[in-house]
């Protein structure tokens, strides 16, 4: 399985008709349905903004839309290109300007395919490793050093409040858990403790 190092975008177009295909890193069916409303309040196309998304480390959870499209024209399309590709943790969505010819539904499925493959092709990816997500709380004298520690293991903070002390929520991977667990004990003579919130 692999996972996205960062969103992707494509162009293509069919008689006229402009595709915009789009991907992008999600971990929920409602971050993906987040983004997809985001497009369709924002975007000036006045039409369709399909998607498809799948989660999960075998790609155990997915979905798509064909938004207002022939059934079974777009949205499958792009999800069956998706699922070839072995991303996971990943949505993509094709907003069309309509260019004033017909493309029929063996034309639909065509070009909404090729804009799912053309924002694939271009799509940087690593190799998918399941994460952890922690929180903790670290005193001020050894913030600096903890730092150091978080990005040894490609730690992902999501949010870093400070209070008394810093109170740092985030993930990483699964495998370098033990060893970060180690350094921040020995860090701080074991007055740091570390509450695992979950795994993805």
């Amino acid at each position: 399985m692999l996972i996205l190092k960062e969103p992707a975008s494509a162009e293509t177009k069919v008689k006229n008709s402009r595709f915009l295909a789009e991907v992008m890193p999600v971990r929920s069916t409602g971050e993906a349905k987040e983004l997809w409303h985001w497009r369709k309040e924002n975007y000036d196309n006045g039409g369709h903004i399909v998607y498809a998304f799948t989660i999960g480390a075998n790609q155990n959870v997915s979905g798509c839309s064909d938004d207002g499209e022939p059934s079974g024209t777009a949205g499958r399309p792009v999800l069956a290109v998706l699922l070839g590709s072995g991303v996971t943790n990943a949505m993509i969505t094709v907003a069309r300007w309509f260019g004033g010819t017909k493309l029929g539904t063996g034309g639909l499925v065509h070009a909404y395919g090729g804009a799912a493959k053309a924002v694939m092709e271009v799509a940087k990816t690593v190799e998918f490793a399941p994460m952890t997500a922690v929180e903790f709380t670290v005193p001020y004298p050894l913030y600096a050093s903890c730092k150091v520690l978080l990005n040894e293991v490609d730690f992902r903070s999501d949010s870093e409040n400070f209070g008394t002390d810093v109170r740092i929520c985030g993930s990483l991977r699964q495998a370098d858990y033990p060893a970060l667990a180690a350094a921040l004990n020995e860090l701080a003579n074991g007055r740091i403790f570390i509450k695992v919130s979950g795994e993805s």
